[in-house]
């Protein structure tokens, strides 16, 4: 496999079962939300990923987030997009070695995480069928080129923030919401009063989202 990841295999075998991978933040690891993974519904495969970057001991990104002189924060877009395909082949794997159901795959981020999902959800949406986006925000650069042409009948987001969020603003993570309608994708879009986080009734709301 070429991505590093831990793996809670799904308590109720089917046939071929879903799949919920876990893409954590920027500075973090795979253990970061993998440890809610007895949380998360028996049925599913629950593969939390480590981004390929490291930054230092136990800490890794999916892409760097640079400062130029004036301490404006940009991001590596073409680091991104490298993450973003190196995630949809990763899931190829995961289906080719486990019995999954390709039809059934559901990307869970947060923050950074949350970035790198929207851009693999709208450049492959034949892949993805859910996405819980917690405290990111949407950057269309980081898609496919005319990703707007695809087929997004099938996707749809649960996007979440903190109302007080120091690291991304909540008004990033407000602008996702419209701009996803537009292209006819469902979303449901929540805010709670906590910082850069997850709070236990986001956790909640979305883990009840997942089995409507």
């Amino acid at each position: 496999m070429t991505l590093h990841h831990l793996i809670r295999e799904p308590k109720i075998k089917l046939d071929k079962n879903p799949l919920l991978l876990l893409l954590h933040g920027y500075g973090s690891n795979e253990e970061d939300l993998f440890s809610f993974a007895s949380e998360l519904p028996e049925e599913y495969y629950v593969v939390s990923v480590r981004a390929p970057y490291e930054l230092g001991y136990g800490s890794y990104a999916w892409y760097a987030i640079n400062f130029d002189a004036d301490e404006n924060k940009f991001s590596d877009v073409p680091q991104a997009q490298q993450s973003r395909d190196l995630i949809a082949n990763f899931i190829d794997e995961l289906i080719a070695n486990n019995p999954i159901d390709a039809t059934n795959v559901t990307l869970i981020g947060f923050s950074q995480g949350t970035i790198l999902s929207y851009a693999i959800s709208l450049s492959y949406p034949e892949k993805i069928q859910r996405v819980v986006a917690m405290s990111g925000y949407l950057n269309t650069e980081m898609a496919i080129p005319n990703f707007e042409n695809k087929d997004f009948s099938r996707l749809k987001i649960f996007a979440s923030h903190g109302t007080v969020d120091q690291v991304v603003p909540v008004d990033w993570a407000r602008k996702a919401a419209p701009a996803l309608t537009k292209l006819r994708i469902e979303v449901v879009y929540k805010e709670y009063p906590i910082g850069h986080g997850v709070a236990p009734q986001n956790f909640y709301d979305f883990k009840n989202w997942l089995q409507h």
